[in-house]
């Protein structure tokens, strides 16, 4: 499965674009802010449905504009063309179409297109709080399992309407129970997923970052929760009388996290830039190679200015790591024009260059 060519109107700072792509390797050069991110950005949405960079939908269309349209036709493995079209308009309307047929539940189209995205971004998965983490566990979980879709949607819905209830001043305790009964099984199968998820990528993990750091240092992930020691029914008794002081429900898999740790140190306080990058990377690759075996066809990959703060060396074990990994399509970003065509051409596959300046877009 690969893009074949994207059909842009007024996305972000991109007025209009339609560009053609290259099955194997597409170069992206320009100055910061020119919209390189941008067009990745666009890419991802016709997969996932919503930006990679914000849950809000309100920076999406340029401003003064009354609606966002992006266009994507993609070649599938079995030789037929899927056409994806995506509105979004100003008053918070979004309309999504495989083909002339628009989607009930964005859900349905989640997995029909895979995609991994690598950006700075990513910092945020080891320096920020819990909830950058699971969310990087709904991403690959949402795009490989619809159960775990449906269950992690009616979890949190439950969980804001239990929520409510321990706001109000008085309620029926029997309400407590009910929710409780009906948040456990959703609990349960998400706690699962997770942990099956986490055992899977932390082989994967640890080899790719070996390969990275040639094997300098070893790196593991352990995934936390707590529904590690018991079910939500005992969490939520244990937790009734500090609900009812801080009015909001306090255990739960909305606490669950990753720990990363290098050379059985907190990644965080002891890596370096360089090290917690070629972490991201290792993550990354280890999400791409999970939803390769899922799926039995090949996520298109974008790297979003992924060669900053990466010694050439690292670069290099990257760039040979990629080349091996049986890859599809690949996006690659840079302000740097000369780098952007050595990187392409270690590849060694077909490409197309493109250059990005103030949201315009041509080929080189």
């Amino acid at each position: 499965m690969f893009l074949t060519r994207i059909i842009l109107h007024d996305f972000k700072n991109i007025p209009e674009a339609e560009v053609s792509f290259s099955p194997k390797v597409n170069c992206i050069f320009g100055s910061n802010g020119a919209g390189k991110t941008n067009l990745l950005d666009a890419i991802y949405y016709l997969s996932m449905t919503k930006s990679c960079f914000s849950s809000s939908d309100q920076y999406v269309y340029a401003y003064g504009t009354p609606e966002a349209t992006l266009c994507g036709f993609y070649e599938m493995d079995n030789g037929t063309e899927e056409k994806i079209s995506v509105a979004v308009r100003r008053g918070g309307e979004k309309i999504v179409r495989r083909g002339a047929k628009p989607y009930v539940r964005f859900s349905e189209h989640i997995g029909l297109l895979p995609v991994v995205m690598v950006s700075p971004m990513d910092g945020a998965l080891v320096n920020d709080t819990g909830e950058e983490r699971r969310k990087y566990l709904n991403f690959i979980l949402s795009q490989t399992d619809r159960e775990y879709l449906a269950h992690i949607q009616a979890y949190n819905q439950l969980l804001l309407q239990r929520n409510r209830l321990l706001k109000a001043d008085q309620f029926p305790e029997e309400l407590l129970d009910t929710f409780t009964e009906r948040m456990a099984p959703h609990a349960a199968a998400v706690h699962d997923a997770r942990q099956a998820l986490c055992e899977e990528l932390r082989p994967l993990i640890q080899s790719f970052y070996e390969k990275l750091s040639r094997g300098r240092e070893k790196v593991d992930i352990e995934y936390r929760s707590d529904l590690d020691s018991s079910g939500l029914e005992e969490l939520f008794a244990r937790e009734r009388e500090k609900e009812r002081v801080l009015r909001y429900t306090t255990a739960g898999i909305q606490r669950d996290d990753l720990l990363f740790r290098l050379d059985g140190h907190p990644l965080r306080r002891c890596g370096s830039q360089g090290q917690q990058k070629s972490f991201l990377l290792a993550m990354k690759l280890a999400q791409f190679r999970f939803m390769q075996r899922i799926y039995g066809q090949t996520p298109v990959l974008l790297l979003d200015d992924v060669f900053d703060k990466l010694d050439m060396q690292r670069v290099e074990d990257l760039l040979a790591l990629v080349s091996t990994l049986d890859f599809g399509q690949i996006f690659l970003t840079d302000s740097n024009k000369v780098r952007l065509e050595n990187v392409s051409r270690s590849i060694g596959a077909p490409c197309r260059s493109f250059r990005v300046e103030n949201g315009k877009i041509t080929e080189e």
